[in-house]
């Protein structure tokens, strides 16, 4: 008989590997993700810059992001300009307390953000208010906006350019997709803008 604890991490194993194949099979998933990477790439061409937020493990994804940005990926190359709005605690804490949560990538986008740069914000339900209002922020100033989330999508189709939705609707799951098509796509904007050789 099949002791519990292995049962339960072949289960979590199967699961996230049917995903990642489902994607991988998904035309529009493909298709997104390309079209992301031109997008950025496009902006950074031009001299802009890429701004990352989410909320808990999606804000530890923007992190994780923008690291890879301007440090590097898969080589050494040239720094490229990628920014998280989630790891300034003085800012999140002062828009917080004195315009409320849900403007504190808003008024960080509004702040940082000019006409032409990306913003991409990860929420696994695709209704997170702060991040939704952070995209109606980007598009008053001729933001680019982008969106990560699951299969269901929530309100973000209706607030972004592009919309990448995970082929799930569990959390740990659509984070999983989040960083491995982030990474893909950073590898995509780092391999067009710095080709090896």
């Amino acid at each position: 008989m099949e002791r519990e604890p292995v049962k339960f991490i072949v289960a979590e194993l199967e699961e996230s590997a049917a995903a990642m194949t489902a994607a991988a099979k998904s035309v529009n998933f493909i298709s997104q993700i390309e079209a992301i990477a031109k997008l950025i790439i496009n902006a950074l061409q031009e001299g802009g810059k890429v701004l990352f937020a989410g909320n808990g493990g999606s804000a530890s994804d923007a992190q994780h992001i923008a690291g890879e940005f301007l440090s590097r990926l898969n080589y050494d190359r040239a720094p490229l300009a990628g920014l998280a709005l989630t790891t300034d605690t003085s800012v999140l804490t002062a828009v917080g307390n004195d315009y409320g949560y849900e403007h504190v990538f808003s008024r960080q986008v509004l702040g940082l953000g000019n006409r032409g740069d990306v913003f991409v914000g990860i929420s696994t339900s695709g209704r997170s208010p702060n991040i939704l209002a952070a995209f109606n922020a980007a598009q008053s100033k001729g933001v680019h906006t982008v969106g990560f989330t699951g299969a269901n999508g929530g309100a973000m189709a209706d607030h972004c350019e592009l919309v990448l939705n995970v082929p799930s609707d569990r959390t740990p799951i659509i984070q999983q997709l989040h960083i491995t098509a982030a990474h893909i796509v950073c590898g995509l904007v780092e391999s067009t803008l710095f080709p090896k050789g």
